[in-house]
């Protein structure tokens, strides 16, 4: 992956040069909409008091929102974060693993929901702007939503959808008898995932298809050309939460399916070129740069050191950020051209406004069989009761900010 990470820096710079706009109305519950300047990214009218040694990084879903529908801890907590001009007293990042719509358009909705910036939004597709590599290339992307410009957006010169390959190659997709055979045209492909499709078997077997033909979907399988061409995915979460009161199917269920499939034909395993979205430390790692470049942008010397994620997912929200507070304080350093994380640790804060039950226990000895029903985690990350320990559990997001402030003696003006 080293001839993306040059463009790692600079890309979270640029980021933070164009003007925000945050509106505050429904977060702050103002009867008159107003609308401030973004300081974080523009510089603010007067010095803190006491300035942050930390920052929040927040899941959206279940933590802020259940669906369209704004969690009220979400608006007291967010009283908290911000001052009379609208401007966040510490580094927040929006830490989501949706992937089914552009960062402009999440914000937009998060805006009107709880009145936050674009600038502050991380999706799970977000560190794709790095895979300089694959920009030029050919590229099949599966999800729903408006996923050229998505692709697009993220720097993809040559995206195809599921869609358009299923009009130009009607035989592959046997389910609808109505479609007849046009021209096949034979192109190289990598696969892109970025989220649970709409249809589900149409998407599964023309994958398959472009994974067992080494891109030339039409052609016969050759089951011997393994590894298969390259796989990138985003989100995996298994299950998320929305208005429903049960967890829905997320993408990480139709990884298993596709996974399980690939195997059931192959007898090998599908293999991920990368793997992206929590709880993977690619994720954490972008977002701590997203941390310290608000940082910068509101001349902050204080050093980030501790950066707390609050999140409703054992699996997702707990595992990754235990992941990657591990990470730092092992003191690993992985892609050497990325600058070294500042942070010195990670928390994980569990709230119980989403997917997290209280009352279902992880085992604690994963020899035990039901750490495999427990464990909803991706296949490639290993199960560890340690990981999705939590640092602290409370009951919302508004008692977390609580609990950081306390944590870390930070009373502001």
């Amino acid at each position: 992956m080293t001839d993306f990470v040059p463009y790692f820096s600079s890309l979270i710079l640029k980021q933070f040069h164009c003007s925000a706009v945050l509106s505050v109305s429904l977060l702050l519950g103002l009867t008159t909409q107003l609308i401030f300047p973004l300081s974080p990214f523009r510089g603010s009218p007067g010095p803190l008091s006491v300035l942050p040694s930390f920052g929040f990084l927040f899941d959206i879903d279940g933590v802020l929102v259940r669906g369209k529908t704004p969690i009220p801890a979400a608006r007291t907590a967010f009283r908290k974060l911000v001052n009379s001009q609208g401007q966040f007293l510490v580094p927040v990042v929006f830490v989501t693993n949706a992937g089914n719509c552009l960062r402009q358009e999440k914000a937009d909705q998060l805006s009107h929901l709880l009145g936050i910036s674009q600038d502050q939004v991380m999706m799970s597709h977000s560190p794709l702007r790095m895979f300089k590599r694959y920009h030029e290339k050919c590229v099949l992307v599966s999800g729903q939503g408006p996923l050229l410009d998505i692709a697009q957006d993220l720097g993809f010169c040559q995206p195809i959808t599921i869609d358009t390959l299923r009009e130009k190659r009607p035989l592959l997709d046997a389910v609808d008898h109505d479609r007849r055979p046009s021209i096949l045209v034979g192109v190289d492909f990598s696969v892109v995932l970025f989220g649970e499709p709409v249809r589900w078997e149409t998407s599964l077997q023309l994958i398959i298809d472009v994974l067992l033909t080494s891109g030339y979907p039409g052609n016969p399988y050759e089951q011997e050309n393994y590894p298969h061409i390259p796989v990138l995915a985003c989100n995996m979460d298994l299950m998320w939460v929305a208005e429903a009161q049960s967890p829905r199917f997320g993408h990480g269920t139709f990884m298993v399916c596709l996974e399980n499939i690939y195997k059931k034909i192959t007898g090998k395993e599908l293999k991920y070129e990368a793997l992206m979205g929590k709880p993977s430390r690619l994720t954490y790692q972008y977002a701590e740069h997203l941390i310290r470049a608000q940082a910068l942008q509101r001349s902050w010397e204080q050093p980030i050191q501790t950066l707390y994620a609050v999140g409703d997912n054992l699996m997702t929200d707990v595992y990754g950020a235990n992941l990657y507070n591990r990470y730092l304080e092992e003191s690993l350093r992985w892609e050497k051209e990325l600058a070294s994380a500042a942070a010195a640790h990670c928390r994980s804060v569990l709230v119980c406004t989403g997917v997290y039950n209280p009352h279902t226990e992880v085992p604690l000895d994963t020899r035990d069989s039901i750490a495999e029903t427990v464990f909803h985690g991706h296949r490639d990350f290993r199960f560890d009761p340690g990981l999705v320990e939590p640092d602290h559990i409370v009951p919302d997001v508004d008692a977390a900010v609580d609990l950081v402030f306390q944590l870390e003696n930070f009373a502001p003006n």
